[in-house]
C-alpha cells in the first residue's frame, strides 16, 4: 500500500530519534517505547503537526572518541498509534514513510535533537509495495531457519512462508539481531532485491563466525 502522504506534503525539518538498533523501513511498522521526558516532548510535539512523523536514525562511532554522531541517512515514521501509561510512559507505533537524508543539524532551544532534511532520491518509499523477483523462497528459507536455530531465536514459520516479498524481507532486517553498522547497510539498500541480498549476506558471515567489518567497509 502507498503511503497516504505525498512528496510535497513532506516537511523540511523533522525530529531525530537516534536509537541504534532500532531500523525503521518505509511501509512498515515499529513499536517504541518512549519515557525519556525529551522523547516524551518530541512526541506530543510530533503530535501537534500535520504530518505526525519521527526520524529514525542510526549513530556511528568516532574513532578513538566515545562520541557518536548521526548517520546520514534515516528513516521516517509517522505516528498512528500510541497508549499512554499510568507513570506517564508512551507506548507508540511508526508507520515508515521514506528515508532521508540529513542536511544539518537545528540548533534550538528544543530539548531534542531537530535536522533540516532532503527526501530527494527517496521517492520510491512513497509508492507501492516492493517485490523481489530474484528471491528463491525455498533457499531463502532454509538459510533463515538454520541462523535462528544457531541464534536461538524463535518464529512463526508458517506465517514467513506466506508472508509477501517486502513484507518478510522488510519484517528480517528489523527484527534480525544485527548491529548498527549492519542495520544501516539494510537501510540503504536502493531495493528491495538489494536488502534481501545485503540480508543473505549478513547472515551467512554470522553462521560462518566471520568478521563484517571488513565486508561492509
Amino acid at each position: 500500500m502507498a503511503s497516504m502522504i505525498s512528496f510535497a506534503d513532506l516537511p523540511d525539518t523533522i525530529p531525530v530519534f537516534p536509537l541504534p538498533g532500532a531500523l525503521l523501513l518505509p511501509r512498515s511498522r515499529l513499536p517504541l517505547h518512549l519515557f525519556e521526558p525529551r522523547y516524551l516532548t518530541m512526541l506530543e510535539d510530533a503530535l501537534k503537526t500535520s504530518h505526525r512523523l519521527i526520524g529514525m536514525v542510526q549513530t556511528r562511532e568516532v574513532p578513538g572518541t566515545s562520541e557518536k554522531l548521526l548517520q546520514g541517512i534515516g528513516c521516517a515514521g509517522r505516528v498512528t498509534g500510541f497508549s499512554e501509561t499510568e507513570d506517564g510512559r508512551y507506548m507508540i507505533t511508526l508507520s515508515g514513510v521514506s528515508r532521508y537524508r540529513i542536511r544539518q543539524d537545528v540548533t534550538g532551544f528544543s530539548p531534542y535533537t531537530k535536522a533540516d532534511v532532503s527526501w530527494a532520491g527517496f521517492e520510491r518509499d512513497l509508492g507501492p509495495v516492493e517485490h523481489d523477483t530474484g528471491l528463491e523462497r525455498a533457499a531463502f528459507m532454509e538459510l533463515l531457519q538454520r541462523f535462528f536455530d544457531a541464534r536461538g531465536l524463535s518464529a512463526d514459520w508458517d506465517s514467513l512462508k506466506e508472508a509477501e516479498d517486502e513484507l518478510l524481507i522488510n519484517a528480517l532486517s528489523m527484527l534480525c539481531p544485527f548491529d548498527p553498522g549492519e542495520k544501516q547497510a539494510l537501510l540503504e539498500a536502493p531495493s528491495l532485491q538489494t536488502r534481501r541480498e545485503t540480508l543473505v549476506t549478513l547472515i551467512e558471515f554470522d553462521l560462518r563466525g566471520g568478521d563484517m567489518e571488513d565486508v561492509m567497509q
